[in-house]
């Protein structure tokens, strides 16, 4: 924008002859092989289609002297193209029209020259502005592609650090439990055993009350030290490690993994992936022509999904196959039949289709949690 700027300031003070001449045919014409000119200039960058336009419009002026007075504009071009020669010769033939000239010979000669002067400075100026143009749109692209990077690689690091606090989280609380089973537990075992020693041999009637109470009171806390135990071991089961260590075990054919949920995952519905993935991952070694596996765990806002497929066909009888047949043949099956119980305790769903090879699509619900 900036250049047609300058060029159409250049024809417009090449008007500026008017005052002393009379305006003609020819000036016509020369203004418009010059905006022609002009035009092509903007639009092409052929540096070289320029040179040879341009000549021939300058060596025009020989039949068309009025033309000399738009040489400026046909400069800007040359100096756009730096193609100084060009000009020189141009101003060696504008000199031959002036001195050709019957009058206003010295202000024609200093009007171009001006205007010459003033072309060479226009264009400079563009052309430096246009670098400093891109040189900020570069400088503008490249810090943002900067920021992008830089706010990817912190989520990533973000990412890990959850992660690595996650697994110190599930390696802690196995750690308590262990310590829980391996000492508080023992202690309770003993003293329930002395206690039911001292039962055994008690003879006074007045202590019986007293042994029957801190007997109950013993079970009682380890039934409760039990069931925290429990709770902390399946709390400190990592969903993502144990299907990675599923896949990474099996050797019948690639398994792609596409695991996409948090870290809070309930323990039923882990104990019903990790299950149902062991149940179609041996299904698939036995009975499955497949390739290819693909198992893809995803959370939703409302519910947890977990889809199992590969691109195998059918292979044994029906009875054999729990999970690459009909839905039928599939609830004569054991294996499947513990998926829809495990499924439906639940509240989720269980689809299968055998259309392109085995498919298996299981959805729960997070109210269930």
């Amino acid at each position: 924008m900036n250049r047609i700027q300058d060029m159409g300031f250049l024809i417009l003070f090449s008007f500026f002859s008017l005052l002393y001449r009379k305006p003609d045919y020819e000036f016509v014409l020369a203004f418009l092989l010059c905006l022609c000119f002009c035009s092509i200039g903007y639009v092409t960058e052929n540096s070289r289609r320029h040179l040879i336009v341009g000549l021939i419009l300058i060596s025009s002026s020989l039949l068309l002297p009025r033309l000399c007075l738009f040489f400026p504009a046909i400069f800007y071009i040359f100096f756009m193209d730096h193609l100084y020669i060009p000009v020189s010769a141009g101003g060696i033939l504008c000199c031959y029209h002036i001195v050709s000239a019957d009058k206003n010979r010295i202000l024609l000669f200093l009007w171009i020259f001006l205007l010459t002067v003033l072309s060479f400075c226009l264009q400079r100026r563009t052309e430096i502005s246009e670098k400093l143009e891109q040189k900020l749109m570069k400088l503008r692209d490249d810090s943002t592609e900067k920021n992008l990077l830089l706010s990817e690689k912190n989520r990533m690091l973000v990412e890990k650090q959850n992660s690595e606090i996650y697994a110190a989280t599930l390696k802690e609380r196995n750690r308590i439990a262990r310590e829980i089973h391996d000492n508080v537990g023992h202690l309770l075992s003993r003293s329930i055993l002395l206690t039911g020693a001292a039962k055994a041999v008690n003879k006074e009637s007045a202590l019986n009350s007293v042994l029957e109470n801190l007997d109950l009171s013993l079970n009682q806390a380890m039934t409760s030290i039990r069931t925290s135990v429990h709770d902390l071991h399946d709390d400190s089961i990592n969903l993502k490690e144990a299907v990675i260590g599923l896949t990474s075990e099996f050797q019948f054919c690639p398994v792609t993994l596409n695991y996409d949920m948090g870290y809070e995952v309930p323990k039923e519905i882990k104990y019903c992936f990790i299950s149902i993935i062991k149940e179609s991952l041996s299904n698939i070694s036995r009975h499955s022509s497949a390739t290819e596996a693909y198992i893809t765990l995803r959370e939703h806002p409302s519910l947890y999904q977990l889809c199992i497929e590969d691109n195998g066909k059918t292979s044994g009888s029906s009875d054999k196959m729990e999970g690459h047949v009909s839905s039928d043949s599939h609830s004569r099956g054991i294996g499947l039949s513990n998926m829809k119980d495990r499924v439906e305790s639940l509240k989720g769903t269980l689809q299968i289709t055998t259309d392109n090879g085995f498919r298996l699509f299981i959805t729960i619900p997070k109210e269930q949690e």
